[in-house]
């Protein structure tokens, strides 16, 4: 019997979602924008999957909304240099660190994607104009991002 989490990377199609990838495990950036709204102890709903009782679980979200933007080496997933340092802002709450390493005492680019930036916010443009504030105080050479994340959410509630 399987128990743990399974994690679906689903993309949305003229002809309905399709699943892209699926793993045992949590998914980097959907788990940074969705584990900060979770106000149940993620170790009690584990607790109850052990046990086999998570329908007794009463699982609570925030009514925030989350941003994340991953920030990555210029080329990839493709061919990047690594090796630069990273400046990190001193106020930022949620900062995953992913590619990246220490080099004499200073943290420096290590892979591709080198760190999510979430942000909560009281409605989707809150946290999304959030989580681009502390992208923009986020520096390492060649830094790369995406401009346009929560668009389509935020159409869609047009």
């Amino acid at each position: 019997t399987f128990k743990g989490c399974l994690y679906f990377g689903l993309m949305l199609t003229p002809k309905g979602p399709k699943v892209i990838e699926y793993n045992c495990r949590f998914g980097d950036p959907e788990t940074q924008v969705v584990l900060p709204l979770l106000k149940t102890d993620l170790f009690e709903i584990m607790q109850h999957v052990e046990e086999g009782t998570l329908k007794d679980a009463e699982i609570k979200f925030s009514t925030s909304a989350a941003c994340c933007v991953v920030m990555a080496s210029e080329g990839y997933p493709g061919k990047y240099e690594t090796g630069f340092e990273i400046t990190l802002p001193e106020s930022a709450d949620r900062i995953f660190v992913a590619g990246a390493k220490l080099k004499d005492g200073k943290l420096v680019t290590g892979g591709g994607r080198v760190l999510g930036v979430t942000e909560v916010g009281p409605c989707l443009n809150c946290a999304i104009n959030a989580a681009y504030k502390t992208v923009e105080k986020v520096n390492f050479e060649n830094a790369f991002y995406r401009k346009d994340i929560g668009q389509k959410a935020l159409a869609a509630l047009k």
